[in-house]
């Protein structure tokens, strides 16, 4: 009687333990299907964590006052990394400063990125008065205007052009100003919002050479990858080693991705990036075949169409469709709602 009455309950026990687990595996099964899981590639200074950046603002309530305030050192070093790749430009090809204050300007700037351009707050006054005259000086803009033939981040005029009001004690990073923000992406970020009933995360991982290593055997199960290509590179080189074409070297990595037996099951988006500085770049009459020296393309939009061509030439398993966002909105509607069937994009960042 005893042993029969045991059995039935290990047998009752067996069975509850039988039924948690199918409601566990059936629950983790409901979430898995409700969340849409995204990664990001792209070569450094594509602007994928830029990307990254409006899917938070628009979907997960943007960037708190801690937040952007946490950023404000970021922004100081910005400023002075990118002054530091320009005077670095002036060394490379001779030019001179306007006065001997100038020269100890630079080298100031070189001294402060001596030690990884580490700034207290509120930003030292030397310094600040060292980047508004360097910024003022002849030698220092005759470099800048040659920047494609040397490396200057994206962010230098616009973080240059803004001292005084980043100077001023009470600077809270913008928006914008969180948006030009360049930090290199080292390991992954992870940003995650729900649309309607579903939860998308978003992963975004380093970009530079020495980071990519990381990226496939990770994520092999997202629904789609984004593969950000800044259109606008196509007559800059790479910071890693000063001479590779940005816009080959990411074209190249598209390539390469496309190919992986990691993503044979996964969505590919091709993302353009950039494409108002890369307008810019074509009205002042800069030509696509320094990237690419078959091109003969006569029409202002040629250059653009080029750069799909050379894209969508490779083997890829979807569709090439493309969208459009323009200034100043971070994605329009119709561009966020067809980012899960559009597998070529063109897009023009908030600026």
């Amino acid at each position: 009687m005893g042993a029969c009455e045991s059995s039935n309950k290990s047998a009752a026990e067996a069975s509850h333990r039988n039924n948690v687990i199918n409601r566990t595996i059936e629950l983790d099964k409901r979430q898995s299907e409700s969340t849409i899981k995204l990664l990001l590639l792209g070569a450094g200074e594509s602007g994928k964590s830029t990307v990254l950046k409006q899917m938070k603002i628009i979907h997960d309530n943007g960037f708190s006052s801690h937040d952007a305030l946490g950023k404000r050192n970021m922004v100081y070093g910005n400023a002075i990394q990118a002054m530091f790749f320009i005077l670095s430009g002036m060394h490379r090809y001779r030019l001179p400063f306007t006065s001997q204050a100038c020269q100890e300007h630079g080298r100031l700037i070189h001294a402060v990125m001596a030690k990884n351009a580490e700034m207290e707050e509120p930003m030292r006054q030397n310094v600040y008065t060292a980047l508004k005259e360097l910024w003022a000086d002849k030698g220092v803009q005759a470099a800048l205007a040659r920047k494609a033939d040397f490396y200057v981040p994206d962010c230098a005029e616009h973080f240059l052009d803004s001292l005084d009001r980043i100077y001023d004690s009470n600077y809270v990073p913008t928006t914008q100003d969180i948006l030009y923000l360049r930090v290199a992406t080292m390991g992954v970020i992870e940003v995650t919002f729900k649309i309607k009933e579903k939860i998308w995360r978003v992963f975004d991982v380093g970009g530079q050479r020495s980071q990519r290593k990381k990226w496939i055997h990770c994520f092999d199960d997202v629904r789609a990858l984004i593969f950000v290509v800044a259109m606008s590179e196509f007559d800059q080189v790479l910071m890693e080693d000063g001479t590779t074409n940005r816009l080959q070297e990411s074209l190249q990595l598209f390539k390469q991705v496309c190919n992986n037996k990691y993503f044979l099951d996964t969505s590919i988006i091709l993302f353009l990036n950039k494409k108002d500085l890369f307008n810019e770049k074509m009205q002042q009459g800069r030509s696509l075949r320094i990237a690419f020296k078959e091109f003969n393309g006569q029409t202002p939009m040629s250059p653009a169409q080029n750069i799909s061509k050379k894209s969508s030439s490779w083997p890829m398993r979807c569709r090439t469709s493309r969208s459009t966002a323009t200034t100043p909105a971070p994605l329009t509607p119709q561009a966020r709602s067809s980012c899960s069937r559009v597998s070529m994009m063109l897009f023009c960042p908030l600026n």
